[in-house]
């Protein structure tokens, strides 16, 4: 009797645990995970944090992780955050979010438009998911405004 209710104990938090992930927005989603510090700070500098933040959408969001960032040459990063490039951040941000909600299992090769308004190509080959030059590392992460795919690199907009 006592391993039954440690085991409904450790289902029961789990379940709790997963459900409270999946009732958070994209922001929030993205700010409780380490690994998109820089992302969540592109995201407050550029202003483009409220998008991701309320409940509009729903958005599927290529999300760059601190990895990606730091693939990009040495001081962009701290360029781009300061108040000056504010509307170039922004672009570059809503570079990685599609509206409507694409789960992993519903993309198919092709282009997307972007939130910035440019096209996006996603490539399927050899079980990867390309989005422009950048790997999909980790799909189908759920919030209440939409999903998050984990990429490997930040995605440029043309015409930057």
């Amino acid at each position: 009797m006592k391993k039954l209710a440690i085991a409904l104990a450790v289902v029961t938090a789990f379940t709790f645990s997963y459900a409270g992930h999946h009732e958070t927005n994209i922001y929030d989603s993205a700010a409780s995970n380490k690994t998109f510090s820089t992302l969540t700070a592109a995201l407050n500098a550029s202003g483009q944090k409220q998008m991701l933040e309320e409940d509009k959408g729903p958005f599927t969001v290529f999300a760059p992780t601190d990895e990606a960032f730091n693939k990009l040459p040495a001081g962009t990063v701290e360029n781009l955050l300061k108040p000056e490039n504010k509307a170039k951040l922004a672009k570059i941000l809503a570079y990685h979010v599609v509206p409507g909600k694409v789960m992993a299992a519903d993309v198919k090769p092709g282009e997307v438009t972007t939130a910035e308004g440019s096209k996006l190509d996603i490539k399927v080959a050899d079980g990867k998911v390309m989005v422009g030059n950048a790997t999909v590392s980790k799909t189908d992460i759920m919030a209440t405004n939409g999903v998050i795919h984990v990429i490997d690199t930040v995605l440029m907009p043309p015409n930057l």
